[in-house]
């Protein structure tokens, strides 16, 4: 009977809790409530949030899609501030636009015995511009403080019936309450993926609606109004689908070590259309295929089309490659011409915003202006280069074949039988090494006519750490010595992005800092612009009291302060795969004198540890000659994706490294 009344119990949680929620009614044990029951660590909770989607119809523009938002927050602390700053992505396409309206909002607080509240106006709410695409409009709520309640509503009105915003249910604080409605006309006829690991249980009914038409009018009132005449009626009446979401305590989408973009994760719905069809009219489809959406994107004017003149640089690339005979040499000196030559605005988008042309004479634009401008001069010099597109790992997956389900292009260019991919925005990548964040699954090569190939965008090439270090200790327990660092690949390239704007004196703080009693002097970084070398960093370095001293004997670690402190997979269980984004390998060979009067009492086994088949290893040999040890110690990561299935494996592995690096050399006084 547990089963039954389980679900008499939650029935009655939904149906209460929904008609106790109306907007404006908080109650002072809200704004008492200081943390979150079911996770005290949440910085704020969402105590309700309720989602209705529809389509409303107008005669002369016919139907249109309205998201309707109530949502209300606690804010348990500061860090849960940000939660009182809502923004919207709006889509726009030539004349036409998302917008956003009906704004109603209060933040209340407890002053005493009495809630207090203060309004949000809908006169403040900020509109950006993003791309040629995209605009944000947000709105922060006033007077927010830790205890604050906060709640508003909203709408986004859509004139893109086809498409519906994929339907979050998960956030990355928990949700107490949610409910999310969809009402569709049987007109349209949508076809939904879900994502994450929330059982969601949808209901399902249908409801008769009706809609009445007085004039003809173009467009998709004119359908209608066809249906109107044959039926010799002034109204029509349909069924509505509609869908009903009911979830409770949503438990907050937490992001761990390697997880890549956490929203790919996140439990959510997509809804894709696949046809319209509307009485007495044919069918007219929707549903495509990436043939389809390679096709649309390619004959589009702010791509394809911008890949055809190509006058506007032709004497830059005679130059250029004259004199060059390989495809390699020309692919290549192409590549670091426009690297160097534009620059960056920071804007994603697969669609050149200002123009490639007018882009190269400003020297800048968004991504698909400079990635353009490299694909047409490959192409103009002779070589087989076309446009990749790409979903970032902030965008996510694409679950459909579908032209928003990119945001990113790059070049491919063929060299000896491979496809090298190229991205010419950063000032840090290479031919074949992409940003991380291009890093996401696989990505679709667009060729003339529509035909797309589907490409891996994980990289084969490993990215390499090898750390050098000569060190001496001394009887009071002190190390010192010279370090060198070695980084090739993607290791290089997050040095170099990471620190290209930092002062030479500022890291060397930061790296005193990160290892704790670590004192560095004659600090060096070599090949920091150069991205065709090993970025190459050196120092000299003392460290106090890095050995215990007890008695006549001395203790220390061999990998001294580079000892790996901690397990990065905590968790007991892991919902979705380990991302490590790339291959990678780091490497030590540490040698240490060891101090005058003193002999080796003890030292750690050597060993080596595989992970699952062929995922990676770790090895740790450590030997002695005369007073010196050398320790060599690699760990090799030689899969990107582990699944979840896996991780305990990882997790073993990844702790066996840590127990394995904390054993100690026991030296003794002579």
């Amino acid at each position: 009977m547990k089963p039954l009344f389980a679900l008499i119990a939650l029935f009655f949680l939904y149906s209460s809790f929904a008609q106790e929620v109306k907007f404006g009614k908080v109650s002072k044990s809200e704004l008492q409530e200081t943390v979150y029951e079911k996770d005290s660590s949440a910085a704020a909770a969402i105590l309700y949030r309720k989602v209705n989607i529809f389509f409303r119809y107008q005669q002369d523009l016919g139907f249109s899609i309205i998201r309707s938002v109530h949502e209300r927050v606690k804010v348990y602390n500061k860090d849960g501030f940000k939660y009182a700053t809502v923004a919207e992505n709006l889509y726009k396409d030539g004349g036409k636009r998302e917008t956003m309206g009906s704004l109603k909002g209060f933040t209340y607080n407890l002053e005493g015995s009495q809630i207090v509240k203060s309004k949000v106006k809908s006169s403040e709410t900020f509109k950006t511009n993003l791309n040629k695409y995209r605009d944000e409009e947000k709105f922060t709520m006033p007077s927010v403080k830790e205890g604050s309640v906060i709640e508003y509503e909203y709408n986004v009105t859509s004139p893109f019936f086809w498409y519906i915003d994929e339907i979050p249910f998960q956030y990355d604080i928990p949700i107490k309450f949610e409910e999310v409605t969809l009402a569709i006309p049987e007109y349209y006829n949508f076809k939904t993926a879900v994502r994450g690991y929330l059982p969601l249980n949808p209901e399902f009914s249908t409801q008769s609606k009706s809609i009445n038409v007085t004039t003809k009018a173009d467009r998709q009132g004119g359908i209608l109004q066809k249906a109107v005449a044959d039926y010799n009626q002034g109204s029509i009446k349909y069924k509505e689908n509609k869908t009903l979401f009911n979830l409770v305590n949503v438990p907050a989408l937490k992001s761990e070590s390697h997880s890549g973009n956490i929203n790919n994760y996140r439990s959510a719905i997509k809804y894709e259309l696949q046809y319209v069809k509307f009485p007495n009219s044919p069918l007219d489809t929707y549903s495509t295929t990436w043939e389809k959406v390679a096709k649309n994107i390619f004959e589009s004017e702010s791509f394809g089309g911008q890949l055809n003149g190509t006058k506007y640089f032709n004497d830059d690339l005679g130059t250029l490659i004259s004199g060059l005979t390989s495809d390699k040499e020309k692919a290549f000196k192409i590549f670091d011409f426009v690297q160097n030559r534009m620059t960056w605005n920071g804007l994603y988008g697969k669609y050149s915003d200002l123009g490639t042309k007018k882009a190269y004479s400003e020297r800048k634009g968004n991504v698909a202006d400079i990635n353009l401008i490299l694909v047409s001069m490959l192409k103009e010099a002779g070589l087989k280069a076309y446009p990749v597109l790409i979903s970032t790992r902030g965008h996510g997956i694409p679950l459909f074949p579908t032209r928003e389900g990119f945001d990113y292009v790059v070049s491919s260019v063929e060299l000896d039988g491979e496809k090298i991919l190229m991205d010419a925005c950063s000032k840090f990548t290479a031919p074949g090494l992409l940003p991380v964040d291009a890093l996401n699954w696989n990505g679709r090569l667009i060729k003339e006519g529509g035909i797309s190939e589907e490409i891996s965008l994980y990289p084969k090439q490993f990215g390499k750490e090898a750390v050098r270090m000569m060190v001496s200790l001394t009887p009071e327990g002190d190390a010192k010595g010279k370090l060198r660092n070695s980084f090739t690949g993607h290791e290089a390239f997050l040095y170099r992005d990471k620190y290209a704007n930092v002062h030479k004196e500022d890291y060397r703080e930061k790296l005193e800092n990160a290892f704790g009693n670590l004192e560095i002097t004659n600090l060096d970084v070599k090949n920091e612009n150069n991205c065709y070398k090993p970025l190459l960093e050196s120092y000299e370095f003392v460290v106090n009291g890095q050995c215990d001293v007890i008695g006549d004997k001395i203790y220390f670690s061999p990998m001294l302060f580079e000892v790996a402190k901690e397990n990065p997979f905590k968790s007991d269980i892991r919902n979705y795969p380990i991302d490590f984004a790339y291959p990678r390998h780091k490497s030590y060979i540490i040698n240490i004198t060891i101090p005058e009067g003193y002999e080796v009492n003890s030292l750690p086994e050597n060993t080596s540890v595989n992970l699952l088949e062929n995922a990676g290893n770790f090895n740790y040999s450590l030997g002695k000659r005369g007073n010196t040890l050398q320790l060599k110690c690699d760990l090799k990561i030689n899969s990107t994706i582990i699944l979840p299935s896996e991780y305990e494996a990882v997790r073993d592995f990844y702790a066996e490294i840590i127990r394995k690096e904390a054993e100690q050399v026991v030296l003794s006084k002579v």
